[in-house]
């Protein structure tokens, strides 16, 4: 409990203190509503910004007032403590993988999107925010990994990982790079494996999570790991491995694999556009594509994650709140903000028009995207990705793939029963 109230007033004292940091940065103090409405947002630091000045415009225009606070870190946590104890927003921004977990927890309401509306979103961003048949945040941004080359090296796409890996292994053996192909397998830490990059390949190779109930969420009665599918999946990729083809070593991160991209050390670099600016920086020639898939087996299907508005259900103000997000988050003029000041791709179709005109690689990151499959919304996704990248740091190793595979098929079924 003594935790629980230091983490509330930790986040209070952080609102308060971004609260008033706005204030004089305006130069100008808005006055009372009647009532003293005040619609809260909570936002990460990067968007908070973006998002003040058309909080301000809305709150003058219906006669409130309206303050964007940026939570450093930790948003979801900070934001489930702060409003189990009633001292939360109205609104988040966050991640759509959050949404089972929030509505399980009864903190967040469906959003009252018109089918007019929903229809202005790609369908991977409707997906993504659907969870139990029902819409629970307005989408802004789309994401997911693709595949960087460097096109003075590999001036054509490779078709398949197969191919990708005899061309980096053939530029690696002709002293042209050192290392076949910048594939982040490990954690930042390098002690555990990483399921978010690994799981294109698994896909390709006719693994899965979980399969799909009726409302077409992932469905946790159906676990995939441990399967044989699951088994035949890391047979393959334990090909590519530290005791096969070498393309997949334990040591590699995002970080590192990025840095060996940006100094010419690999041609291939998988990541999302949140390297983009890393790669632009080096001056190395590059081009975009979506992730490959092993040669004569299924399309690499890469997780998406989509950047979402959320209408907090313990809020003081929901009606503000709802009319706040749909009427205004939901717009293309917020859509183009949020990209120029960041260029992840834009969820509403609209802004995706005039973002590809003012950066080509858009449309290559939404294709992608478009390829792949949102990041499991569900909370039992949770028990998932512990043993999972234990199970991807074993295989990778060379350790015999049954063996491991069964063992995180029955450890994340343990959790799911726990």
């Amino acid at each position: 409990m003594r935790n629980r109230l230091a983490m509330v007033a930790a986040v209070l004292a952080i609102g308060m203190s971004l609260t008033a940091c706005t204030s004089s940065d305006s130069g100008t103090e808005q006055t009372p509503a009647p009532g003293g409405a005040t619609l809260i947002i909570w936002a990460d630091t990067k968007r908070a910004d973006t998002l003040k000045p058309f909080a301000q415009q809305w709150a003058a225009k219906n006669g409130v007032k309206a303050e964007v606070v940026g939570i450093p870190q930790n948003q979801q946590q900070a934001f489930t403590t702060a409003a189990q104890a009633g001292q939360g927003p109205d609104v988040m921004v966050g991640a759509h993988d959050w949404i089972g977990n929030l509505v399980q927890n009864g903190l967040i309401d469906p959003i009252q999107l018109n089918p007019e509306q929903m229809a202005g979103y790609v369908d991977v961003a409707r997906k993504a925010v659907t969870y139990k048949g029902q819409v629970y945040g307005v989408p802004y941004a789309v994401e997911s990994l693709v595949l960087f080359r460097n096109t003075s090296l590999v001036p054509a796409a490779p078709k398949t990982f197969d191919e990708l890996t005899a061309i980096g292994a053939d530029l690696k053996a002709k002293g042209k790079v050192d290392e076949i192909v910048g594939y982040p397998v490990s954690q930042q830490d390098g002690q555990s494996g990483d399921t978010y990059h690994m799981y294109p390949l698994y896909t390709s190779a006719g693994g899965y999570l979980f399969g799909a109930d009726g409302n077409g969420d992932p469905d946790p009665k159906d676990l995939g790991p441990g399967t044989p599918a699951s088994v035949k999946a890391f047979q393959k990729i334990s090909e590519f491995g530290e005791k096969g083809k070498g393309a997949l070593k334990r040591s590699f991160t995002s970080d590192n694999t990025t840095a060996a991209f940006a100094g010419g050390k690999t041609a291939f670099l998988v990541a999302g556009p949140w390297r983009l600016a890393d790669v632009r920086k080096s001056g190395i020639p590059y081009d975009i594509s979506p992730m490959p898939g092993f040669a004569g087996a299924g399309a690499a299907q890469s997780f998406v994650g989509v950047q979402s508005f959320f209408v907090a259900s313990k809020g003081k103000n929901k009606a503000l709140a709802q009319e706040f997000v749909t009427n205004t988050l939901a717009s293309a003029e917020v859509a183009k903000a949020l990209f120029d000041a960041e260029p992840r791709t834009p969820a509403l179709k609209s802004a995706i028009e005039a973002a590809s005109a003012k950066d080509p690689d858009v449309a290559k990151f939404l294709a992608a995207a478009q390829n792949g499959v949102p990041l499991p919304a569900i909370p039992q996704m949770i028990a998932v990705w512990g043993p999972f990248n234990t199970l991807i740091h074993a295989v990778v190793k060379g350790e015999p793939v049954e063996p491991a595979v069964q063992a995180a098929g029955k450890a994340i079924a343990e959790q799911l029963k726990s």
